[in-house]
């Protein structure tokens, strides 16, 4: 922690200077000494810092144990990571990052899809939720639901395209859709078959309701979110779905028969898959992009793979190859855009083992495992009462400064 033992103001051309004892303006760290530990973070110390990654991060928070908001921007500027997607628009993580220049994704639960239908509530929601937050924290994405195509709920499906419409309208009318777009993540279950990659193509039963999508994609020039996750694939056939494969490893790979493009890992296949289907519905001028991705680190019994040592090669592998803005075959001139799931590990979601251990970190800073990176997490903030004397007489001589100068 740095010790301001001389702090100065400047008004015009006359310096202040207030002398005070260190102990009295130290701000303290960690007030859980049990957290220090665990950190093993030096909080004398400034941020650890890596290599920039062009690569964005899924800020979940179904938990009760996370860090508060307003600690969570030091964590990502120590790991420069500069993009974030939330599953909502929480005030107090909005805030939390105003003027940290960190671009954010922001959702609309599949909940709100039937209310953004009407113009009236879509423009009122941005008024609320977006609009006091612009320009300060870099709103840059709306996505409408998620994975709505996987609830089979059919008034929902009817309902994504006509909201992801209005929201943009409204965006428009306030002037503000140049700075916020508009999108939906979808689940790979919207492909009726995915290899080989080139004759990816989705499932008739969504084919009505894609079209408009994709349409509306191209006309506003929106990317196509997808929640990849070969995990999932293993997890299902771990005895005929190599694990090298899909842990970004060194291996034979597959070839495309058609294309006989090669293939080194199963991600890219799936993005091109998407891809082959998007084209298939004649369109070849909307980007594909990777909203989730990810390998939980702990499971269930039943759950093959979710490992520590497999979720660190999964994601340490895909950070090195986010670095390199490696392209898949069939796109090779389209760097893949990707956030990873998750930022933190989350104790609070429903499902399988495995749902809540997609963090990278857990709630108290460490990380889960090692992928050559390592971010700094300030401890809890908590002012002693010698501080609060020494604040109180900074803002009485202040007063005197500034009464001083007006009426002088």
């Amino acid at each position: 922690m740095v010790i301001l033992e001389k702090p100065f103001i400047q008004f015009g051309t006359l310096f202040f200077f207030f002398s005070f004892p260190s102990h009295l303006l130290s701000t303290v760290y960690c007030s859980d000494s049990k957290e220090a530990k665990s950190n093993n973070l030096n909080v004398k110390g400034s941020p650890i810092q890596i290599l920039g990654l062009g690569v964005g991060i899924n800020y979940g928070q179904i938990a009760n144990n996370l860090p508060s908001p307003s600690r969570v921007p030091y964590l990502l500027k120590s790991l420069n990571i500069s993009r974030v997607k939330l599953y909502d628009a929480d005030l107090n993580v909005l805030l939390a990052f105003s003027h940290t220049n960190v671009d954010f994704i922001i959702g609309l639960g599949n909940e709100y899809l039937p209310n953004m239908t009407d113009p009236i509530k879509a423009r009122n929601w941005l008024q609320q939720r977006v609009q006091p937050h612009l320009p300060q924290t870099r709103i840059t994405c709306i996505t409408m639901g998620n994975e709505v195509f996987k609830t089979y709920d059919h008034q929902l499906w009817s309902n994504l395209l006509p909201a992801m419409q209005t929201v943009y309208n409204a965006l428009v009318d306030l002037g503000l859709d140049k700075q916020v777009t508009v999108t939906s993540a979808h689940s790979l279950d919207i492909l009726s078959i995915s290899f080989p990659p080139s004759t990816g193509s989705f499932r008739q039963d969504l084919s009505e309701y894609l079209h408009g999508i994709l349409n509306f994609h191209a006309e506003v020039k929106s990317p196509f979110l997808i929640n990849a996750y070969p995990y999932f694939a293993y997890k299902d056939n771990p005895n005929e779905v190599p694990l090298d494969y899909v842990l970004f490893q060194s291996n034979q790979g597959t070839v495309g028969p058609i294309t006989n493009l090669k293939y080194d890992n199963m991600l890219y296949a799936q993005v091109d898959a998407v891809y082959s289907a998007i084209k298939a519905m004649g369109h070849t001028d909307i980007e594909v992009r990777i909203s989730e991705t990810g390998w939980p680190s702990r499971g269930d019994d039943d759950e093959a793979g979710a490992t520590p040592e497999n979720a660190g090669l999964y994601n340490g592998n895909l950070l090195k190859r986010i670095e390199e803005k490696q392209s898949t075959p069939a796109k090779p001139n389209v760097p893949v855009d990707i956030y990873v799931f998750a930022l933190f590990n989350e104790n609070l979601k429903p499902g399988p083992a495995s749902e809540g251990n997609y963090g990278l970190y857990y709630p108290n800073g460490t990380p889960v495992y090692n992928i050559g990176v390592q971010g700094y997490l300030p401890g809890m903030v908590y002012t002693s009462p010698s501080t609060k004397i020494a604040l109180s007489v900074v803002s009485n001589v202040l007063f005197l400064v500034i009464a001083y100068l007006i009426f002088a």
